[in-house]
C-alpha cells in the first residue's frame, strides 16, 4: 500500500515507518526535518509542514492511508481531518494518546487524581481530538490509544487488543512498547478491524 504518516520523525512515527517499511509498504515520511529519518527501504523522506491544510492535503493526495503521529498540543485537528477528508485517502489514522481511556464507566484516565499533571494538557487535547473524530459521518478513521506507559523497547508482537477501557496486566501495569504499538497499528492497516471507532493496546 501507499501510505504516508506525517510526524515520521517522531518516537512513535519513526517506529511506524520502519515496521511498514519492513513489511513492503511504499511510505511517505513526513516531518519539519527529514534528514532525521531513516533512510530505509521503500520510504521517501518528505519536508512538510502539518499545519498547513494545502501542503498537507497534497502530501497525503494519492494515498491509500494517511496516518498522523503528532503531538496533539502543537497540531490543529480541523487541519488533520479536513487535510484526510479533502486528500481523498482511503483511511484515516490517529496515533493517539492513553488519557481518553476509561479507567471505570464514564471514567477518562486524564480526569484522575493519580494522572502526571505535566502530561494533562497533551492528553486533554488527545481526548477532545478523539471526541472530534467520532463526530465524523465521512471520514474513515482510527485513532488506537497506547496504554498508560508508553516508552522505548522491545518488539515482540505479543499484546492485547481493547476498546474504550485501559488495559492493564497482572501486576497492575499499564504499558507498551513503541515498537509493539507499531505492530498493532501495522496490522490494523493491512487486515480493517476498527473502522470509524477507537482501540486500545496493551501488555
Amino acid at each position: 500500500m501507499k501510505i504516508a504518516i506525517a510526524g515520521a520523525s517522531g518516537q512513535a512515527g519513526s517506529r511506524l515507518t520502519a515496521e511498514l517499511a519492513r513489511r513492503g509498504h511504499h511510505i511517505t515520511a513526513i516531518a519539519r526535518n527529514p534528514e532525521r529519518i531513516a533512510n530505509l527501504p521503500g520510504v521517501t523522506a518528505t519536508a512538510g509542514d502539518a499545519n498547513d491544510l494545502t501542503a498537507l492535503t497534497r502530501l497525503w493526495a494519492g494515498h491509500d492511508v494517511a496516518i498522523s503521529a503528532i503531538h496533539f498540543l502543537v497540531s490543529d485537528p480541523e487541519i488533520l481531518i479536513g487535510a484526510a477528508k479533502a486528500s481523498r485517502v482511503g483511511r484515516y489514522l490517529v496515533v493517539g494518546g492513553a488519557g481518553s481511556l476509561e479507567v471505570a464507566p464514564g471514567v477518562r484516565l486524564v480526569t484522575t487524581a493519580a494522572f502526571p499533571p505535566q502530561y494533562k494538557a497533551e492528553a486533554t487535547k488527545g481526548a477532545e481530538f478523539l471526541d472530534r473524530l467520532r463526530q465524523e459521518k465521512e471520514l474513515n478513521w482510527t485513532f488506537l490509544s497506547p496504554s498508560a506507559l508508553f516508552a522505548a523497547g522491545e518488539r515482540t508482537g505479543k499484546f492485547r487488543l481493547g476498546t474504550d477501557q485501559l488495559l492493564t496486566a497482572a501486576d497492575g501495569r499499564s504499558s507498551i512498547s513503541f515498537e509493539d504499538f507499531a505492530v498493532a497499528l501495522a496490522d490494523e492497516i493491512e487486515r480493517p478491524a476498527h473502522l470509524r471507532c477507537r482501540f486500545t493496546v496493551g501488555y
